[in-house]
This record gives structure tokens, sequence and C-alpha cells, in this order.
């Protein structure tokens, strides 16, 4: 794949995060093979830092810092070997810009997480926002503010293998314990958790297997992985986030749902796009109909992580885990 391919394959993935699309354009129009998307992207979040340093106005600063935050993750999704840099990168600007902008977020971290909890502290309900393979919690500051907006507490994580953690851990399928430690740490009866791409698995897993898991959605998130038809580009990265060939194909092998879905008591709503196609992955639909309080919401056009399909989603999604946190334990 050369590099205007690989910018078109993730130009719904990248305006999804929220950067600018002509900004997007700009950059990648420039590229000239994939081993220039890290530092091209890196170079790009710096320039955003320079312009928080010259803001006229924290909240200036604070937007800034926050569209940094996004550029250096994004840099991590071509091989860079410069990415455990980029995603620390990504770490201090969102760690610099959410206590210009909410001075009551805060840091929590604990054994395989580290995130942000933002939103007041009589909040009905509290959402875990769970990364995936590749993504982090700078990915979904637009999900996190739509959580927010409806008076939400959230805590956007990364977890073992993701985000600023993938220097130093590996994924691990057993995600479930460590919701149950962020449960822990938050010191709240129960979340609603939502889990995107690959976290979507883990969401369910742990919606299945951690009792205090009330409500639960699920956005372009795997049923079951097939290791021998996923695509070479995707074998690679679980192969670099689980630490090898033979770790990664034990990982996907515990990609499936089917025991597990029956057991999830918790509303559920699963999102998938019908552009979402990818070798050697079940999308949501049997999680869906084997869960008890299953629902099922499929955008025709939307692909992977719809960022392409964000109205026919989001609000749903926001609406789902704010309905059902504000109302009485089920």
């Amino acid at each position: 794949m050369n590099a205007t391919q690989f910018a078109a394959a993730q130009w719904t993935r990248a305006t999804g995060a929220g950067v600018d699309p002509h900004e997007y354009r700009r950059v990648t129009d420039g590229l000239g093979s994939v081993a220039d998307w890290g530092p091209a992207f890196l170079r790009t979040g710096h320039a955003h830092l320079e312009r928080a340093e010259r803001a006229g106005s924290a909240v200036s600063a604070g937007g800034h810092l926050l569209m940094a935050a996004r550029w250096f993750h994004l840099a991590t999704l071509a091989p860079y070997p410069d990415a455990p840099r980029a995603a620390a990168e990504a770490d201090r600007a969102l760690g610099r810009a959410l206590p210009l902008l909410e001075p009551g977020a805060r840091r929590v971290t604990g054994e395989g997480f580290t995130g942000w909890l933002r939103g007041p502290a009589d909040a009905p309900g509290t959402v875990v926002v769970v990364p995936g393979l590749d993504s982090a919690k700078e990915e979904f500051l637009d999900l996190v503010a739509a959580l927010l907006d409806r008076g939400l507490a959230v805590f956007a994580m990364d977890g073992p293998g993701q985000g600023v953690l993938a220097a130093t851990t590996v994924l691990r399928p057993e995600y479930e314990q460590v919701v149950g430690r962020v449960v822990d740490a938050l010191g709240v009866a129960r979340v609603g958790l939502v889990g995107l791409s690959l976290g979507g698995y883990f969401a369910a897993r742990a919606a299945a297997l951690e009792p205090r898991v009330a409500a639960v959605a699920t956005v372009s998130g795997p049923f079951r992985l097939d290791w021998a038809e996923l695509p070479p580009p995707v074998r690679d990265i679980m192969v670099r986030r689980t630490g090898g060939a033979d770790a990664a194909r034990a990982f996907a092998r515990h990609v499936d749902l089917t025991g597990l879905a029956p057991r999830i008591a918790a509303p559920l709503l699963v999102v998938d796009g019908g552009q979402d196609v990818i070798p050697g992955v079940t999308d949501g639909e049997p999680l869906a109909r084997l869960a008890p309080h299953g629902t099922y919401l499929t955008v025709p056009h939307g692909d992977h992580l719809l960022g392409n399909a964000r109205p026919d989603w989001l609000p749903r999604v926001a609406d789902h885990l704010a309905h059902t946190l504000a109302g009485p334990p089920v």
C-alpha cells in the first residue's frame, strides 16, 4: 500500500477522531511513502503545541493541546519506530490540556490502566471508554464530549498494550480484570462501558464477567476472530501489541463471545457499519442476538469505527448509556 492509499484508508478514522479534514489532506498530500506518516504527524502535533504556547487564553491553549494529542496518537497508526514517543507525546498533551479546560479532571492510574476522569462529581453514572487494538484514549474525545454533555462522568483509559502503555505492556484478553480495578479506583458502585473496535470485545467480555457493569455499548467490535483469515496488516499490529506471533495467535483464539454473550445482563447496544468488512472478523450481530438485553444498530454506509457516519450512531450510543445509568439499577 502506498502513502496515498494508506491516507485514504485512514481518512474517516482520522477525521472521526476530530482532526481538521483540510489539515489532514495538506499533511498527507506531502507524504512520499507510508514511512513518512509518523514523522509528518509528529511534526503536525508539535505545530499545535507551538500554537498552544502562543495562545491568548487557557481555552485556546487547551484546544490546541487537545488537537496536538490527536495528531500524536494518529502518528502511531503506521509502522513507526518512534511510535512509543508519539504515544507518550499524545498522553502528555492530553495531560496538559485537561487541567486548563476542566480543573476538576483528574488522572487515575492503577495496575494495567491509566486515564482521565472527567465530569461532575454528582453525575448519575460513570462511563468507561475502552479503546481497541491500536487506538487510545486520545482518539475518542468527541465521544467523551457527547457523554459529558449528557451529565455523565467519563473515564477515558488506556489498558494493557494500548496507548501510552503499549511501550511497557501487552494486550491481554482478560480485560474484565482491568475493568474491575478501574471500578475500584474510581470508587463507584457501577459503570457503563463503551468499547470501540477490539475494545468492543473487551467491553462485552467485561460486561459478562464483571457484575458492576450496568450498561454497555460496542462500536465496530468483533464477535469472533479467525487468525488465518485476518489481513496481514491486522495480524502485524496484533503481533506487535501482544509481544509475538504465538501470543497473537493465542490472543485471537480468545476473541469469541459465543459463550459469554448470554451472560451479559446489562442493556447492550451493538453498533456496526455495513461497509465494515474485514476478513477474519465476525461482526456484532450475533452478540446482540445472544445477549438477553441486546439491541443491534447497523448503519449501511458506515465503515470501521463509523467515522463517516457519526450522526447515525454517536447520539444513540450516548443516549443509551445516559438513559440506562440514570435509571434504577437493572
